[in-house]
């Protein structure tokens, strides 16, 4: 590896580490014996982020160059960076290479947009397919498509790719005209419906045909940037929700704002990017995709936004009383489900367990309820001692905040519990 390969490399990685939209697909991609490596079904391995998404990947830029002045981007064209671009040929050798000393496992790539979106996307194509046909690579691929590029480029990418992603970035359209007047709703959705009837057609071929390509087998995500505008959760979250009934769309993520063009009035002047609000974001989104949960129940018009200091399903009980405590021995899953301290796991195993018998709080705790939260909204063998019902809403909810925010409250005078 040269000096200069390398140097384009920090670059790049570096213009990189802004999009968050990267993670081990669920998707087996087999080593036939006649290739490179292999995507495992649970992801790829070796080190992991806080968050527990695995992170083994070459996360690189094939340029940082862009024609699009975005407010919010640090590769945005008035911005003066370092830039650099590796031609195809260096970037396959590069992906290979990391490969065989067992850096990494798989490729996330994008880039900025070069001279128009066709171009630049048909030298992302190149890539994934000069690593899949002339170095029969196996590993994992996750290629960003260039919102504006045409559906014959989208259809090859899926074809060589386990994972496409589109950036929606701002979550209103006005919004995004407002940041990115270069870009459009459409230049984003068009790419998107091109990468799920790219799928839904190679399914139906595979039903006629077992051999026929599969086409993005590990679906599609997208990221959506927090904090850059003044989008409440409420209008986040319903648009992933409508993400989330498209038949391809695995992943939406939540990326907090951070604040790299200060110098742009239109953008809000932020001390550091809003991670807590990231946080609970995710959390709602879990509730969404495993909870069973609908937008309206999270947030609403008369609460638009995610409470920062509890978690949205804590939040959730504490704003309905009037649904708990209930009975664990008789309610329905969906209703245990809302339960703050029951999991997706121990749920299915209350309902496995009683069964055989009206089940006790010692018998919660060791099917992997966490009693010091759930026991304020949950009957069960023994009569209830203390529930939402004595406490009252916002007592618990004083309880539940963290230890440094109960400390400032005490000494604002301010928390006074049961």
């Amino acid at each position: 590896m040269t000096d200069k390969t390398l140097e384009k490399l920090q670059t790049l990685a570096e213009a990189a580490k802004y999009d968050v939209s990267c993670a081990s697909s669920g998707h087996t991609r087999k080593n036939n014996g006649a290739g490179l490596g292999s995507a495992q079904g649970w992801g790829i391995c070796h080190s992991f982020a806080e968050d527990g998404r695995c992170i083994s990947l070459l996360k690189i830029m094939l340029t940082n160059h862009c024609i699009y002045d975005c407010a919010y981007c640090i590769n945005r064209r008035s911005n003066d960076v370092r830039r650099a671009t590796f031609s195809v040929s260096e970037l396959v050798d590069l992906t290979i290479e990391f490969y065989r000393r067992n850096y990494i496992e798989g490729l996330f790539l994008s880039s900025g947009v070069v001279r128009n979106p066709d171009y630049t996307m048909e030298r992302m194509v190149r890539v994934a397919k000069d690593l899949r046909e002339v170095h029969r690579y196996n590993g994992y691929i996750h290629l960003k498509s260039i919102p504006g590029a045409s559906r014959e480029l989208v259809t090859q990418a899926g074809l060589y790719a386990d994972r496409l992603s589109v950036n929606l970035e701002i979550p209103s359209e006005e919004n995004l005209k407002l940041l990115a007047p270069e870009k459009s709703y459409r230049s984003v959705f068009q790419p998107m419906s091109y990468i799920q009837q790219g799928a839904l057609e190679s399914a139906e071929e595979r039903r006629k045909h077992r051999a026929a390509p599969r086409f993005a087998p590990a679906g599609q995500s997208t990221q959506l940037i927090v904090g850059a505008t003044p989008d409440t959760d409420n209008r986040i979250l319903h648009l992933s929700s409508e993400l989330y009934n498209r038949p391809t769309m695995k992943r939406v993520y939540y990326s907090g704002y951070i604040p790299v063009n200060t110098y742009d009035s239109r953008l809000p002047a932020l001390a550091t990017p809003p991670l807590v609000r990231e946080n609970r974001l995710y959390q709602a989104d879990w509730l969404l995709r495993f909870y069973a949960f609908k937008v309206d129940e999270i947030v609403s018009d008369k609460h638009p936004n995610l409470d920062l200091e509890i978690d949205p399903k804590l939040s959730y009980a504490l704003r309905h009383p009037e649904i708990f405590p209930i009975d664990v021995n008789c309610a329905d899953y969906e209703m245990i489900l809302r339960v703050p301290g029951i999991g997706v796991k121990s749920a299915k195993l209350i309902i496995a367990a009683r069964r055989y018998g009206r089940l006790t709080s010692s018998q919660l705790s060791k099917i992997g309820v966490v009693m010091k939260r759930a026991r304020y909204f949950i009957t069960c063998r023994e009569l209830p001692v203390f529930t939402i019902q004595e406490a009252k809403p916002d007592m618990l909810r004083k309880l539940f905040l963290s230890p440094a925010t109960q400390r400032s409250l005490k000494m604002a005078g301010q928390l006074s519990l049961f």
